[in-house]
């Protein structure tokens, strides 16, 4: 799908739809478009996908709000924004503790795994992590490749991951024979139904370790440090989340680690402020400086500029450096500086200073004359925003 459909309207909700709405949206869905149910129908498998990854995003109050705020931009930027838009089948049946109680919608239908990587059994996932990085101004408006430490939980170098002394101390669970799953059968008043849950013995893993290795206890995880460099696209925002798919936590016994998410703060410039993708700066002038013209150099986010301010130049006047801005993230579209007019009025005045204002108050040119259609500061405003 090359186009991403709003994922409200992929569950069918109202953009104010509670959890428990969003939940019984989606296991609705799962149920009609469930590929075991749906053999060999890629439609139906791909609206599969498109309802839990809507979900994915939806069930998550942090992920939601995002979402609401920016659309899908945030999964465009770092690639992923939000941890969802890459599912595969075991992170969709991994949901499904939470919306069929724990068990596979379609195993109590067909008594099987549903499609589950290496036979049914049970794969272990590792859990996100969450870091903040700061950027300034100029790394935001450029792009940054940033080396980050993080503390997390690794794999088990001495077992490599598995959790079992020598990394081969295992044992088939005789309880689900490998599988990873159970089966029953009950009798009922329309017949015999079959239903297949998670091995309680082995929790899903198929096999159960014999000797456990001494420097993880058998978890195939210990705590540790992983030095990262993560490229942070240009024009992201405060606020904004980046994925990292694979570089959370490492998950117990060889299983698939967890995301790391970004989360971006930015660092208040000293002079510079940000609206949007624009840059805004507020210049003060002397009145000798307005009135006669000037030239005078300014901060930018590439550097310094040397801008003209033209003779009679009138305070809340507003400059425009086109393309001097942020640009938008994974976008070529570049915002403006804007240059705020400020006229500075001294307040302590020499007497030869104040003689000299007092010949020229009386004037014709140094008296207000606005122009007929000389616009009021916040009609400049909207004609720049517009």
């Amino acid at each position: 799908m090359s186009t991403k459909r709003d994922y409200y309207d992929i569950l069918g909700v109202s953009r104010s739809a509670s959890a428990e709405e969003i939940k019984k949206a989606y296991r609705k869905l799962a149920i009609k478009y469930h590929p075991d149910k749906n053999p060999g129908d890629k439609e139906a498998e791909d609206n599969f996908k498109e309802a839990a990854e809507a979900y994915e995003i939806l069930s998550n109050a942090e992920k939601r709000q995002r979402y609401d705020q920016f659309g899908h931009r945030a999964s465009a930027a770092g690639g992923g924004g939000y941890g969802g838009g890459n599912m595969n089948m075991d992170d969709i049946f991994s949901q499904f503790g939470d919306i069929f109680g724990g068990a596979h919608p379609f195993e109590s239908f067909f008594g099987g795994g549903g499609g589950r990587s290496n036979g049914g059994r049970r794969v272990p996932r590792g859990s996100n992590l969450r870091i903040k990085v700061k950027l300034t101004l100029e790394e935001i408006a450029n792009g940054v490749e940033k080396t980050i430490k993080v503390q997390k939980q690794v794999s088990c170098t001495t077992c490599s991951g598995t959790g079992a002394k020598g990394g081969s101390s295992f044992k088939t669970c005789s309880t689900c024979n490998g599988s990873g799953n159970v089966r029953r059968v009950t009798n009922t008043i329309l017949g015999q139904m079959a239903t297949t849950s998670t091995c309680p013995t082995c929790h899903g893993e198929g096999q159960i370790i014999t000797d456990r290795c001494t420097s993880c206890h058998g978890e195939g995880v210990v705590r540790g440090e992983e030095t990262l460099k993560i490229n942070i696209p240009a024009g992201v925002s405060d606020g904004m989340q980046l994925s990292l798919s694979g570089k959370g936590n490492a998950a117990p016994r060889g299983g698939v680690a967890g995301d790391l998410i970004i989360l971006i703060e930015e660092v208040e410039h000293e002079t510079l402020k940000r609206d949007g993708n624009n840059i805004v700066y507020d210049l003060y002038l002397s009145f000798a400086d307005a009135a006669l013209g000037t030239s005078v150099e300014i901060p930018t986010i590439d550097g310094k500029a040397r801008i003209k301010i033209d003779p009679g130049t009138q305070g809340g006047k507003i400059l425009r450096l086109k393309g001097k801005g942020i640009k938008e993230v994974n976008s070529y579209v570049r915002g403006d500086q804007l240059v705020h007019v400020n006229i500075w009025t001294p307040k302590n005045l020499s007497s030869d200073e104040k003689a000299i204002l007092e010949k020229l108050k009386d004037s014709p040119n140094f008296k207000p004359n606005p122009g007929k259609n000389e616009k009021s500061f916040f009609e400049k405003m909207k004609e720049f925003f517009e």
